[in-house]
């Protein structure tokens, strides 16, 4: 799992909650250092923040739709800014899902659950660019 998060609390709890369920995590605290992370090595899912220093998360969200050994992954995206949010349901350009801050152990298992299955192997069907995934529902924004 990859987290892109300017928030060293955020990524703390994110880091700690998924690895005390057995995933290998890796964190970047800006989207330009999370897509080189990405370019390394393709995680199984990524956790994005909109709301980043230098390039925001829409952007980096744009750009890992576009590659085409990104486009396939699940990105959640993170934030607890009440306008980033209203501009998330706007654009709708990629992101499998959103969770609002501050959220639940639950919540972040729920939302992995939808998007992976018990390989790790992203639930979308084809995995066509900006598209969501087909095979589970959304959860409800």
């Amino acid at each position: 799992m990859l987290i892109i998060d300017d928030s060293p609390t955020v990524v703390a709890v994110l880091r700690k909650t998924l690895l005390s369920a057995g995933y290998e995590t890796r964190e970047a605290l800006d989207a330009e250092k999370g897509l080189a992370l990405i370019a390394e090595e393709p995680p199984d899912l990524v956790f994005l923040d909109i709301i980043l220093p230098g390039m925001n998360g829409f952007n980096a969200l744009r750009t890992i739709r576009r590659l085409p050994a990104s486009q396939h992954i699940p990105v959640i995206m993170i934030s607890g800014n009440e306008h980033a949010t209203e501009q998330f349901y706007a654009n709708r350009i990629g992101a499998d899902d959103f969770m609002k801050k501050p959220f639940s152990r639950h919540e972040i298992f729920a939302r992995i659950e939808a998007l992976l299955d018990a390989q790790l192997i992203p639930r979308r069907s084809g995995g066509a660019p900006g598209g969501a995934a087909t095979d589970v529902p959304l959860a409800p924004f």
